[in-house]
């Protein structure tokens, strides 16, 4: 009897442990719809076309203004250098001024302007000076070069140095600088530099200094020089220096007769 009472509790115990909620199992039925379907493969991210680059789309606008100045040039196009010429001294027949010599530094004035203000700008100074350098650069030996190559006569026949407008090219450089830097905070500050750039483009034309192959060239040279500099510019400099671990250096002063300044050399192993 009491072997009989021993198998029979035991065999209650296995049927209830197999078939409790916390340890049964369930069996998914097998998928038979769709196993001999391919799994669904994520496609790589497209790259971008190269017409949609930085570069492309920094280029277009000074290519237009370069591309026109080169079509008028020596004559050329619908509307030639003399029929412009011609057109802007009966609007200005007698107008003459020496106010587009300093009006190419008036963007970098409104720039530093701007940053006394308390405006904050796109780069920090280090690095909007070293864009600033790297684009005068730039812009100063293309005009130069072209200068020389194209020997163009000033309308005013003052010397064969026309073409392209050195003055145009400054103005709008400095013009797309202060844009770059303070389009974020606003863009009235770019439409105020680049209506002064304008304005220094009309005057040469108006004090006979330049066609308008020359101004037009200009301002698309300069933009351009501005464009590139900031393209090939990665704010490197002005950082703090990466130290290893453990390492630093600090101003040390040693008094006595060989005492000064000095910088410190410190290491420190880690545990």
């Amino acid at each position: 009897m009491r072997t009989s009472f021993l198998s029979f509790l035991a065999a209650v115990t296995l049927w209830t442990t197999s078939f409790s909620p916390a340890t049964a199992q369930v069996v998914a039925p097998a998928d038979t719809l769709h196993k001999f379907e391919k799994p669904v493969q994520l496609a790589p991210a497209a790259s971008k076309p190269w017409y949609k680059g930085k570069l492309v789309r920094a280029s277009i606008v000074p290519a237009l203004l370069i591309g026109y100045g080169a079509y008028t040039f020596d004559g050329g196009g619908f509307y030639t250098n003399q029929n412009a010429n011609r057109d802007i001294h009966r609007l200005f027949p007698t107008y003459r001024t020496k106010i587009d010599n300093f009006l190419i530094i008036a963007p970098y004035l409104e720039l530093g302007a701007v940053a006394l203000a308390g405006v904050e700008s796109r780069d920090d100074r280090l690095n909007m000076g070293l864009v600033i350098l790297k684009s005068e650069l730039l812009m100063l030996s293309t005009v130069y070069a072209v200068k020389h190559l194209t020997r163009e006569t000033r309308p005013d026949g003052s010397d064969n140095l026309s073409f392209p407008s050195g003055h145009t090219a400054q103005a709008f450089l400095a013009a797309s600088i202060v844009h770059t830097e303070f389009r974020d905070k606003s863009q009235w500050y770019g439409v105020g530099a680049y209506t002064i750039a304008t304005s220094v483009a009309a005057l040469r034309m108006i004090n006979t200094k330049h066609w308008q192959s020359d101004v037009f060239a200009g301002a698309g040279i300069g933009i351009l020089s501005a464009h590139l500099a900031y393209l090939s510019h990665r704010n490197r400099w002005g950082r703090k220096p990466r130290l290893p671990e453990g390492t630093s250096f600090s101003p040390m002063w040693q008094p006595g007769a060989a005492g000064g300044m000095g910088l410190s050399f410190t290491w420190q192993p880690t545990k």
